[in-house]
């Protein structure tokens, strides 16, 4: 429940601090004072859009702030869903920037309006005047008819199969655009496929090939180069080998003359090892060079292939054609095995919709159930509240479609006098009939759901004297389950609540502002008198605000 709400700098309140406890708390104030205010300072902190009018001073930042009880409503899991900490004392807190610029968090821990949203209700519905008009939705009336049937559980297992459903369908139909996309370029992607594997790429070929033709195109520099090389080495008068062996000869004879000369020896006869391998290497390949013209024909064949692939895909290696290939093997086997894939999404699909068939028959089954319970309690209520010739016909017809949550259809028409046709909410009943109705529906509900607050923006518009003192008698009853908070201009409902707030504007140095105190015994006695005579409170008024509180 709600236990406090803080406004800074939103719209005409400069800074108020209040705090709520349970039960019946009513809230009282002249047309005008600002208690749309308190609604919209609330809405803000629940999630609605803000922007820069919201703000009382444009250079300063707006906070908002509600404390909120939470520990009997079992959110745990929920705020683990969302990755919040949770607190039994909860604070959501918004904020909104000079910038524009807007900001939420729960419990310190930043959050988008998507999850404050979800939080919302959970925790606090606001009824406002407009909002009458719910009662004709087909949406909220399941909601009603759910609650009363219990049906949460099932309607949760059935939106977890209805949203498996919808993305089964969704790949289904992703897999059959596919399939036919590839079917058009079937035949082209299989010649493309069959033409590289024929081609046998490897990564590294065109890079040995290039260099095995430089080598054949340039045979006879290689040949010249390799006779002088020999030449260099292997001349008895003045080749390396010669020279070597001589310098070898002059070493050795001084080497056992010292260390040194003997180091030097050795390295000499490494080097002339080497030379030696060197030598016999030369040969070898002096003897291999050879130049073959049908092997540089090959070579060019093969590497204008490779070119030619390589410009028919606009890729400029054969890794790159490799992945090509690889690309063109799946968009082949796609359609190859398809038909497979197909038939077992749709098997997976079926599976689904016998799940949600038999969920949906359970739900309808609870909803037929209730249907007579729903009627008499709304019956009775609706009786207490001076309406006791309406009337509601309410019906379920199963179809062939999968809604959102269930199966069926309701038709719910409402008749408000006696041998009256029954019709659609919102053209048969006044506006009057619409709140006291709005308001059975709330108790219905607030029997049936774990809501912990409520709030009622004159959900008594258009009803006065006995039928007064019954809606606050309903929304004391209300008040047992969950917190009440009633916005209200009727003293009969204001005099039976268990904490009394009043909003009124104050002037100080030419500005206006709003603001909000909890009213004493005495003060609540004054504000109901006026409730009943004005501003001129008279001693009559005085003696019936002190029986209506009494």
């Amino acid at each position: 429940m709600l236990t406090q709400l803080s406004i800074n700098n939103y719209a005409l309140i400069n800074k108020l601090s209040i705090d709520f406890s349970s039960g019946l708390s009513i809230i009282t104030g002249e047309t005008g004072a600002g208690k749309s205010i308190l609604l919209g300072a609330l809405g803000l902190v629940l999630g609605n859009r803000a922007d820069l009018s919201s703000l009382k001073d444009i250079s300063q930042k707006c906070i908002v702030e509600a404390k909120v009880a939470i520990s009997n409503y079992k959110l745990e899991d929920f705020f683990n869903e969302v990755d919040l900490d949770y607190e039994p004392e909860t604070i959501i807190r918004r904020e909104i920037l000079p910038s524009g610029k807007s900001r939420a968090f729960v419990n310190d821990t930043p959050v988008t309006l998507s999850v404050l949203n979800q939080l919302r209700t959970k925790l606090i519905d606001v009824h406002s005047q407009h909002q009458t008009m719910q009662l004709s939705d087909n949406n909220f009336q399941f909601s009603i008819l759910d609650a009363l049937a219990k049906n949460q559980a099932r309607i949760a297992s059935y939106k977890r199969g209805f949203f498996q459903l919808n993305k089964l369908k969704r790949e289904l139909s992703k897999l059959e655009a596919t399939q036919l996309e590839a079917n058009q370029q079937y035949d082209y992607n299989l010649h493309l496929y069959k033409e590289l594997e024929e081609a046998k790429v490897k990564i590294d070929e065109q890079t040995i090939l290039e260099e095995r033709l430089d080598k054949l195109n340039n045979i006879e520099d290689i040949r010249n180069n390799l006779s002088e090389a020999l030449e260099l080495t292997i001349n008895e008068e003045i080749g390396i080998r010669t020279l070597l062996n001589t310098l070898e000869n002059r070493l050795t004879k001084i080497s056992s003359f010292s260390k040194e000369y003997q180091e030097i020896s050795e390295r000499v006869t490494s080097i002339k090892i080497e030379i030696d391998d060197i030598i016999t290497e030369l040969e070898n390949a002096n003897e291999s060079v050879e130049f073959n013209p049908n092997e540089v024909e090959k070579i060019n064949d093969r590497l204008q292939l490779l070119y030619n692939l390589q410009k028919k895909h606009a890729v400029n290696s054969n890794k790159d054609l490799i992945t090509v290939f690889e690309e063109l093997s799946e968009k082949v086997g796609v359609v190859e095995s398809a038909e497979e894939v197909i038939n077992k999404k749709q098997e997976e699909i079926d599976a689904v919709l016998e799940k949600l068939d038999k969920v949906a028959g359970l739900i309808m089954k609870a909803r037929t159930t209730s249907i007579p319970k729903l009627i008499r309690e709304l019956h009775a209520l609706l009786t207490d509240l001076g309406m006791e010739n309406a009337r509601f016909s309410i019906k379920i017809k199963p179809t062939n479609n999968y809604f959102s949550n269930g199966k069926d259809e309701l038709e719910l028409l409402f008749s408000a006098n006696k041998g009256g046709n029954f019709g659609e909410l919102k053209k048969v009943a006044s506006g009057g009939e619409l709140s006291r109705i709005m308001l059975s529906v709330k108790k219905v509900l607030s029997e049936n759901t774990q809501l912990p607050t409520i709030i009622f923006d004159e959900i008594d518009t258009g009803v006065s004297g006995e039928v007064s003192n019954k809606i606050a008698a309903i929304m004391q009853k209300m008040s047992n389950n969950m917190q009440v908070i009633a916005i209200t201009h009727l003293p009969q409902i204001a005099a039976k609540g268990s904490s009394h707030y009043k909003v009124y504007k104050k002037e100080i140095n030419g500005v206006t502002t709003t603001n909000l105190k909890q009213l004493t015994s005495e003060e609540r006695i004054v504000e109901i008198a006026e409730m009943l005579s004005g501003k001129n409170i008279s001693d009559s008024a005085l003696t019936h605000a002190k029986q209506l509180l009494n």
